[in-house]
């Protein structure tokens, strides 16, 4: 499956588009992590649980995308567009939603 923040697909044609298709994932984050990643804020650098979480949830958006393609017959979901939001109370939660089109290919 091809997957692609472009309209297109270089060298390559569009036969028939799909329709629109979508992938989302919601994941709460660790009180632990949470508190680690608050103190490193305070005294600088990365959060690397905040960032492993962030990959995790962008991931399962994307599988969850990628099988909504195939159970059309895509080729490919061009024009994909991600949009991350906190939610819950005390923004404990992520939302990763991600759409596209689904085509197939000539």
């Amino acid at each position: 499956m091809i997957l692609t923040t472009t309209p297109s697909i270089e060298n390559r044609s569009i036969a028939s588009y799909l329709g629109i298709v979508t992938g989302e994932a919601i994941v709460g984050a660790n009180i632990f992590r949470d508190l680690f990643a608050n103190i490193r804020d305070i005294v600088g650098g990365r959060s690397a649980a905040y960032e492993q979480e962030l990959e995790r949830a962008r991931q399962l958006a994307l599988d969850d995308l990628t099988s909504s393609a195939q159970h059309v017959g895509a080729d490919a979901v061009v024009g994909i567009d991600l949009d991350y939001e906190v939610l819950g109370s005390n923004n404990g939660m992520l939302m990763v939603s991600i759409s596209g089109t689904a085509v197939k290919l000539a």
